[in-house]
């Protein structure tokens, strides 16, 4: 996809999440309650499942939940708003996942590259931390910081200095090109982030705020 079409797409928030179909490779299974067990399965069957549509548009839409839905449909037994609202959460959390791929490879970063910037950058200016800290937010041991480190320093993104308070004590801060590069691939991923939310108006995005919310709350709280 061109660089211009992109950004395009995202400031006219038109754009829409690309329509893959789910991979296959999930067996067959009951609903437990965990998750869509059954996984989706490609372009099955005709059923047409209601939901996701605006009550202007002039007939629903089939989606790839809709024919997994169909495929399975007398063939095990599970709820169908239940399984065509977590199937179609995962297939979601995959094009967000796109996204983020998409976004290192316009700006031709790796993910452990961003991941470390993206840390130091969220601490605001001069993007800076002690690398001992910096190694425990990424669950990383001293030497595996080290090596990280090492590769960031010569591709010219992070520097090393020594605290003026306590020489043992190095810190690591982000240079002006790696702050760059991550504000390049943050502009990126929003790119993405635009193109998939960009068929709700303001209102339909703060009820599915509002419900997905509810949802993580039952998760997180149990």
């Amino acid at each position: 996809m061109g660089r211009e079409a992109a950004e395009g797409r995202a400031r006219h928030a038109v754009g829409r999440a690309a329509g893959a179909e789910p991979g296959p490779g999930a067996a067959p299974a009951h609903r437990t309650g965990a998750g869509s067990l059954l996984g989706p399965d490609g372009p099955h069957g005709g059923a047409v499942v209601p939901g996701g549509t605006r009550p202007s548009d002039p007939e629903p839409a089939e989606d790839s939940v809709d024919r997994h839905i169909a495929r399975w449909t007398g063939k095990v037994p599970f709820d169908v708003p239940t399984e065509a609202v977590i199937t179609r959460i995962q297939l979601l959390a995959k094009h967000v996942s796109h996204g983020k791929e998409r976004a290192l490879a316009e700006t031709g970063l790796q993910a452990f590259e961003f991941e470390t910037m993206h840390r130091l950058a969220s601490r605001g200016a001069p993007w800076r931390a002690p690398s001992a800290e910096l190694a425990a937010e990424l669950l990383l041991s001293p030497a595996g910081m080290t090596g990280r480190l090492d590769t960031l320093e010569k591709s010219g993104l992070v520097r090393r200095l020594r605290a003026a308070a306590d020489r043992r004590r190095v810190d690591v801060e982000l240079t002006e090109e790696g702050h760059r590069r991550w504000t390049d691939a943050m502009r990126w991923r929003g790119i993405a982030e635009a193109e998939m939310i960009g068929p709700l108006d303001d209102a339909e995005r703060a009820a599915l705020a509002a419900l997905l919310k509810r949802m993580l709350l039952s998760v997180e709280t149990r």
